[in-house]
């Protein structure tokens, strides 16, 4: 601004807020996005891959835990268990550090890409050499670049990695950078609301978001998530039936809110025309990833309920 000039009032807020996007797109995109991510665990071109380097493969986890940690170096249990936060140390422990005895992470992180090339081209066909796949790929990229990752390790991790060349390998790579910025941003959330990791899921199950049995995955005890109920009736957050109470509820509210706050920069930085064309992209990626199968019909991050 030139000496002298006065400037309007609110001028700085319009501009700050000049590329607002509404917390209901910040949602929608990673509904759209997550699953371009997760078929990477349960795809059997990915199985192959893990197999290939030595995992089990009889279920997802051997591999999940190697995949998806991979990012962060020869990573020991308790890195990991403090940035997955939901999963019991005891089930971290039975994958990790082992997964590196196995394969280094850089040999991990290269079997990861060509196992989502071969999962993205089973799945999403010849719409991996479409000019829209590559428009949407650039789009998401640009995204995941403007991704603040201070604070939030398994986003920067991510982030830290080169970008491959190929157009479906930087959507998938952009689309897991995003989804982890918005995971590192929803732990600090939780933390905010005094939600260790199994009073976080015991609180979304009280609301509907899955079913207490979704959680099985994580390996909390019965007694466990018995005393996190416990602690959350006495918080006044449930009632006697294990539900969520209107405190419960609007705690929870509160907690989805502030991680689509938290995970709103990249997407204001794209700016609301380009994440409207994002979004009209993606949709025919998402519809592909669903219709093949492979994703579980419940999930448990309450995609579709919160």
């Amino acid at each position: 601004m030139a000496q002298g000039q006065v400037q309007e009032p609110g001028a700085n807020h319009a501009a700050a807020h000049a590329h607002e996007v509404p917390s209901g797109r910040v949602r929608q995109l990673w509904h759209l996005l997550e699953p371009l991510h997760a078929v990477l665990y349960y795809a059997p071109e990915a199985l192959d891959e893990a197999a290939a380097l030595g995992f089990k493969t009889g279920e997802r986890w051997p591999s999940y835990f190697a995949w998806r940690a991979a990012p962060l170096g020869a990573a020991s249990r308790e890195l990991v268990t403090a940035t997955f936060y939901s999963f019991h140390p005891d089930m971290v422990g039975a994958h990790i550090p082992a997964a590196w005895d196995l394969a280094a992470p850089e040999a991990v992180l290269a079997a990861r890409l060509r196992a989502v090339d071969r999962t993205y081209r089973a799945v999403l066909g010849d719409h991996v050499d479409s000019p829209e796949l590559a428009e949407a790929a650039a789009l998401a990229r640009t995204a995941a670049e403007a991704a603040d990752t201070a604070g939030r390790p398994i986003a920067a991790a991510n982030a830290a990695q080169p970008w491959p060349s190929e157009p479906h390998l930087v959507l998938w790579q952009a689309a897991t950078i995003l989804r982890e910025h918005r995971g590192d941003g929803h732990v600090a959330a939780l933390l905010a609301a005094g939600l260790d990791p199994v009073e976080s899921l015991v609180s979304f199950a009280a609301i509907g978001a899955a079913p207490t049995e979704a959680f099985a995955g994580r390996a909390w005890s019965e007694q466990d998530w018995t005393a996190g109920r416990q602690r959350l009736l006495e918080r006044g957050l449930l009632n006697a039936e294990g539900n969520a109470t209107e405190a419960g509820r609007a705690l929870r509210a509160e907690v989805e809110l502030r991680t689509d706050e938290l995970a709103a920069r990249p997407w204001r930085a794209l700016g609301t025309d380009r994440v409207e064309r994002l979004s009209e992209l993606l949709g025919t990626y998402w519809v592909a990833v669903l219709g093949s199968g492979l994703l579980p019909a419940q999930n448990t991050l309450g995609i579709g309920k919160v």
